[in-house]
């Protein structure tokens, strides 16, 4: 690796980094798809969240964090901004202090002129990619999912050191 300065930081290795190439190929990845959803109006950020809550709603915000694989707060507040657009709800508090989401007639709508953009883009991608490569690495990503999932439990309970 190239020096830009006087430093004398080791950074061997650093290339290998999995968070830095599973942010270098989301990001590519994440742009590709905003590209195609933009002719629907939205970006694949909210496609994600709509296609989630379609899925499961009524959904507890919490479940919803779990399946995205979302910190709560930041679920949180991408929610209020899909919400201000007019293409969701968020319940008021339950008595199990759970707040719940549901789609609005007008996400249903967005989500369903979305659709065929999302399914021509991801078409291209599989294709390009090869679909039986895509279904095999898909796994892949769920199970390193689960990995990192178990990994963070551990890190969270006292006494693992």
């Amino acid at each position: 690796m190239k020096r830009t300065s006087g430093s004398q930081l080791d950074l061997a290795g650093t290339g290998y980094c999995a968070s830095f190439n599973f942010r270098r190929t989301a990001r590519a990845v994440t742009r590709l798809y905003d590209s195609a959803l933009q002719q629907a109006g939205i970006r694949s950020t909210q496609f994600t969240i709509l296609v989630a809550i379609a899925k499961t709603q009524p959904t507890s915000i919490g479940s919803l964090a779990d399946l995205l694989v979302m910190d709560r707060s930041t679920l949180t507040r991408s929610l209020r901004l899909v919400q201000r657009q007019g293409l969701l709800i968020i319940s008021k508090r339950s008595t199990m202090r759970q707040r719940f989401v549901t789609l609005t007639a007008k996400g249903e709508k967005v989500l369903e002129r979305s659709l065929p953009y999302w399914r021509e883009v991801h078409q291209r991608f599989t294709q390009l990619v090869g679909a039986e490569y895509w279904v095999n690495l898909r796994g892949e990503l769920e199970r390193l999912s689960g990995v990192v999932a178990s990994m963070e439990k551990s890190e969270s309970r006292p006494g693992t050191d």
